[in-house]
C-alpha cells in the first residue's frame, strides 16, 4: 500500500488541524516530516503540536531512530518488507493518525474504544498497535472495493478488541 495513498485516506478521516486537512504529503514529504522532528527532539529544539505528538511515538520506537536520524537515505530507501522490516514511516503515520483520530473522536467512538482497550492491554502503544491492525484492515478494504473508508466498521472492529482478552 503506497504510503501516499494511506496518509490521503486517512486524511480524509477529517482532522481537526488545518495543516492536517489540507496538507496531501508526497512519500518524500512524511519521511522529511519525521526525520526533521526526530532531529528536533534529539536537539531539544521547540516543536509545534503534531512535531511534538509524533516525537512521542518516535520515543516509543527506538528501533526507528536509526532510519530516522539520516533525511536523504530515508528518501532513498525501500521499505517493502522483503527484508523482513516494516516501514517505519507508514507505522508511525499510523500512531500520529490514530492520536489524532482520537484527540476529536473521529471517527466518532474512537476515542472511547481506543482509550477501552488502552486499559485493557495496559499500554497505550499496544492499544495503538492492536487499533493500527483496525485501521490497516478498513483501507486495504476501502481501497479494494475502491469506496470511501468505513469509520463505523473501523471502530467496531476497535472496539471488539477492546471486549476480548
Amino acid at each position: 500500500m503506497a504510503l501516499h495513498c494511506v496518509f490521503s485516506c486517512l486524511f480524509s478521516l477529517r482532522f481537526s488541524s488545518p495543516y492536517l486537512y489540507m496538507f496531501n504529503p508526497s512519500q518524500e514529504d512524511v519521511r522529511r516530516f519525521f526525520c526533521d522532528v526526530y532531529a528536533k527532539h534529539r536537539q531539544g529544539l521547540p516543536m509545534e503540536a503534531l512535531e511534538t505528538i509524533a516525537a512521542g511515538w518516535i520515543d516509543e520506537h527506538p528501533e526507528y531512530h536509526e532510519d530516522l536520524a539520516d533525511a536523504d537515505a530515508a528518501v532513498a530507501r525501500v521499505y517493502d518488507g522483503s527484508n523482513g522490516r516494516e516501514n517505519p514511516f507508514l507505522h508511525l503515520s499510523m500512531h500520529l493518525s490514530i492520536s489524532e483520530q482520537c484527540s476529536i473522536d473521529q471517527p466518532r467512538g474512537i476515542r472511547q474504544a481506543v482509550e477501552l482497550l488502552a486499559a485493557r492491554r495496559g499500554s497505550l502503544l499496544h492499544a495503538h498497535h492492536e487499533a493500527m491492525d483496525c485501521l490497516g484492515q478498513m483501507m486495504w478494504e476501502s481501497q479494494r472495493a475502491g469506496r470511501p473508508p468505513d469509520g463505523d466498521g473501523y471502530v467496531a472492529c476497535v472496539q471488539r478488541r477492546a471486549t476480548k482478552d
